[in-house]
């Protein structure tokens, strides 16, 4: 129980870095009467966020718009096609956001692949990191550990009582009640961040609830098959590997590239993931945990 504990405390960590690490901030220049009147003004700091690239907001749209009309193309064949295909299609009206995102993805699937086959970083599986780091990307990594750590609480505090109070039910009853109790709870959370004065939470959206509930579902899955320490320790790297894959999500250098050039993403991270489906060497987590056979051999 103390490494439960543990590890639900370096998730909260990892959410407050990883907030704190992406924050910015801007200096605005508001003139007091004061000021106006002796021509000085006053310079006061406010934090402003990262444009949410899941949003079609003019701080996420006019950046990408503005790469592809510099851009400049050659002829459609051989190497151009999927770049008139994106001007083509954003001139119909396709947000560019979504472009990003998707041209995105595959990335960050590979880079999830290769952490988990190579260095030996488990997790549950490889669609649930990445949709929970475009979670991370819609409400913050913060955010998102925080709802994380509420929900994985009260799904065990359900769980619990049911065990105790010796009230048997079936798998998928049980997950409903728990999925109950979850959405309660969460209701409670949403009702009090008036009165927390925490903006973040009060524009939380259902989709990355339904994210997080289905992380919750993996982890009581096994809770019940193997043991709660388990269940942490993999609920913890996959949420490490969900924000490995919030910073490629997030930084401008990839989105930026991945836009203007998304046949050489597309076709080089097709050859890695080849290339990585044909690696059966001892991962780099299997070094350090067979050191003492492999050096003294």
């Amino acid at each position: 129980m103390k490494k439960s504990l543990v590890l639900l405390l370096a998730l909260a960590l990892l959410g407050f870095s990883a907030g704190s690490v992406f924050a910015q901030k801007k200096v605005v220049f508001s003139p007091s009467p004061e000021a106006t009147a002796s021509a000085f003004p006053e310079a006061t700091v406010e934090p402003t966020a990262i444009p949410d690239i899941t949003q079609k907001t003019d701080q996420t749209l006019g950046p990408l718009e503005k790469l592809l009309e510099d851009q400049k193309l050659g002829t459609t064949w051989p190497y151009n096609p999927l770049k008139y295909a994106i001007r083509g299609a954003v001139n119909s009206g396709v947000p560019t956001n979504t472009i990003v995102l998707l041209l995105l993805l595959p990335l960050v699937a590979t880079v999830i692949a290769a952490t988990r086959q190579l260095i030996g970083v488990r997790g549950f599986g490889i669609f649930l990191p990445a949709a929970l780091s475009v979670t991370f990307v819609a409400i913050g990594p913060l955010v998102g550990i925080s709802l994380f750590i509420v929900i994985v609480l009260i799904s065990s505090f359900t769980r619990s009582v049911l065990k105790l109070t010796k009230i048997r039910l079936q798998y998928l009853p049980r997950m409903a009640l728990i999925l109950w109790f979850v959405s309660f709870g969460i209701l409670m959370v949403l009702f009090t961040s008036p009165y927390l004065k925490f903006r973040p939470l009060e524009n939380v959206s259902i989709f990355p609830v339904l994210i997080l509930t289905l992380l919750t579902e993996d982890f009581n899955k096994i809770q019940m098959g193997k043991s709660i320490n388990t269940a942490f320790k993999l609920t913890f790297e996959t949420l490490l590997l969900s924000l490995v894959a919030y910073v490629f999500l997030t930084l401008k250098t990839f989105q930026s590239y991945v836009l203007l050039n998304p046949e050489i993403t597309l076709i080089s991270t097709f050859v890695a993931d080849l290339i990585l489906g044909r690696y059966i060497g001892l991962r780099f987590m299997e070094y350090y945990r067979f050191r003492k056979l492999i050096y003294n051999k």
